[in-house]
């Protein structure tokens, strides 16, 4: 008997393996199957189903279930393919629907708008229908030869200038007894505030109306241009709650005209040339990066691009920028002989300093056998200007976060806590004086807050002179325009801070020309990226470890929590190089 129960269970156990792993396999042939291009067709970008990420990687076959079929593209994957179509001869025109554009970031709806007005210079068309507009989604509408806007009502209108949220939480710690000690230099470093202010700082105020007020001047502006509209009667419309139904946004030059969903298909029937909608070939952007976008292994001289996307760190931490991993990234790439030249692109709002001088010393090496050059996404802010303000060249985009030039550290006093609300008494034994000085269990001494000072004032230091060393400024002026201050990408290239606006394509083009072999082409080169994306199997290994929502998404504190999220209590005062918050803009 416990033979045939060992037995049985050695062949269940072989099944369920084998189920296992044909499972995981049919899950990693998910979106794996390769497209196939008709003879004429209308490229698609649905942004309801385009998640534009920084860099291309496997989909996560969990993911799409659950979020119906929404995929990641990687902005230089989308740059690439939108290219292609307009050289195409197979692809007549873009028919794009902006509509729920709510997954990706400030900078890849301006690199994606850039990409779209370059295929229009090819003579095609791009065609847009929207049915809920937002800021983000007309935005990248406007970009259109013609735009068409449903004539039903009940849509949502959102188109009503960008706004920021800052949150405060003094009132609710002091409830709490808990008293955060914050040490920072600069006035305009507002990391931390949130915790020891029940309101703005007039500083912080300033610079946030100041960095909203330049996004959106920018994107404005070309909205306007695009529409052939003025700045100001455009916000006009928008101050006076003008555009409410699809009426308003017709009489108000806005969209061309509006259709009902047949009306809409005839549009493409006639732009197509064909007599019935069914005759109307549609291939969508995910499937067409699979056709088009195929890397160059002809080529033996390689242009480098090094993704730094999200938070500096220590440690290891795969999703994050973790310093030692990118320090051996960065090395790999300074002795690979192939690599001509290297795009160093950063979509970081900072952390750790330590992690940050890390990557900053590689990227010295780096610089001194290659060319490299910075292209910013939506945030190259703290740690993330510490670790690439020394780059050969710098672009940026209009909306980037820029700067933020300070530091801070803070450290948590639950000693009120446990005495006035848990009711719990603690009693400390250290060999030294200031033993316990980390532990959170006690408001820090005057001598101990200067000691925190200064480093925070040592590091500081050290960050003005590495800016004023790579961006050729005097350290005064470098203090003056840091203090821990944020800045749009547009402003940022008025002060030095960035040589230009360009997107992560114009960087790759300027790469090939530094490589100084006259190969300016890309056709020519070989663009490998780093750090390798993982495969769909690993992206399924990973899954299966197993993950879960944070409970404020979806709330106004989403964004704090992102901007805290690597924030360890046994981490307390640590220096960190870092953004106060996230910014997310629909």
């Amino acid at each position: 008997m416990t033979l045939a129960a060992m037995l049985g269970f050695l062949i269940v156990s072989v099944v369920m393996t084998i189920f296992s792993f044909a499972l995981l396999g049919s899950l990693a042939a998910l979106g794996s199957s390769e497209p196939v291009m008709p003879r004429s067709a209308v490229l698609k970008l649905d942004m309801s189903t385009i998640a534009l990420t920084e860099q291309s990687a496997d989909s996560n076959p969990f993911e799409m279930l659950q979020k119906e079929g929404v995929t990641k593209v990687g902005i230089w994957n989308a740059i690439q393919a939108i290219d292609a179509a307009a050289a195409d001869p197979a692809v007549s025109y873009i028919y794009m629907k902006p509509d729920m554009l709510m997954t990706s970031g400030m900078a890849e709806v301006e690199e994606l708008r850039s990409a779209l007005e370059n295929f229009r210079s090819s003579g095609k068309a791009v065609i847009s229908y929207m049915e809920n507009p937002t800021n983000a989604g007309y935005y990248l509408a406007s970009v259109s030869d013609r735009i068409y806007m449903t004539s039903y009502e009940g849509g949502m209108t959102m188109l009503t200038g960008l706004s920021t949220q800052v949150i405060f939480l003094k009132d609710i710690l002091d409830k709490l007894g808990v008293n955060v000690q914050l040490i920072r230099h600069g006035k305009y470093k507002s990391a931390g505030e949130m915790y020891i202010r029940n309101s703005i700082s007039p500083e912080n105020r300033q610079q946030n109306q100041e960095l909203v007020n330049s996004i959106w001047n920018s994107w404005t502006s070309q909205m306007a241009a695009s529409r052939g509209l003025s700045q100001e009667r455009l916000n006009a419309m928008i101050n006076g709650l003008e555009l409410n139904f699809p009426q308003d946004y017709l009489e108000n030059g806005l969209v061309d005209e509006l259709v009902t969903q047949a009306q809409l298909m005839d549009k493409f029937c006639t732009l197509s040339m064909v007599e019935k909608f069914e005759d109307v070939k549609m291939i969508s952007l995910q499937d067409y990066i699979k056709i088009s976008v195929k890397p160059n292994l002809k080529a033996k001289d390689k242009i480098a691009v090094i993704y730094a996307s999200g938070n500096i760190v220590d440690g290891k931490d795969r999703n994050n920028v973790d310093g030692d991993r990118f320090a051996a990234i960065i090395s790999g790439v300074r002795r690979d002989s192939t690599v001509k030249a290297v795009v160093f692109r950063v979509d970081s709002p900072g952390g750790s300093v330590l992690a940050s001088e890390k990557i900053k010393n590689e990227i010295d090496l780096l610089r001194e056998v290659k060319p490299v050059i910075a292209s910013y996404g939506n945030y190259a802010a703290s740690g993330g200007y510490w670790i690439s303000n020394n780059c050969d060249r710098i672009f940026t985009n209009a909306s980037t976060l820029t700067g933020s030039i300070g530091v801070f550290s803070m450290l948590p006093d639950f000693s009120g806590t446990l005495k006035d609300i848990a009711h719990v008494n603690i009693t400390t034994i250290s060999s030294n004086e200031h033993g316990d000085m980390y532990s959170g269990l006690r408001p820090l001494s005057d001598s101990e807050t200067a000691y925190m000072q200064a480093s925070v004032e040592k590091i500081y230091d050290r960050f003005t002179a590495t800016v004023a060393e790579g961006r050729n400024l005097e350290v005064p002026y470098v203090d003056s325009i840091a203090q821990g201050r944020v800045w749009s990408g547009s402003n940022a290239a008025e002060i030095g801070l960035v040589d230009g606006i360009g997107t992560i394509k114009d960087a790759i083009m300027y790469a090939a020309g530094a490589a100084g072999n006259g190969m300016a082409d890309l056709s020519a080169w070989q663009i490998v990226e780093y750090p390798k994306p993982m495969t769909t199997m690993e992206i399924l290994m990973e899954s299966l470890g197993g993950s879960s929502a944070s409970v404020f998404e979806g709330t106004p504190l989403e964004n704090v929590e992102k901007a805290f999220s690597d924030w360890k209590a046994d981490e307390s005062g640590k220096v960190y190089a870092r953004l106060p918050y996230e910014m997310s803009i629909r």
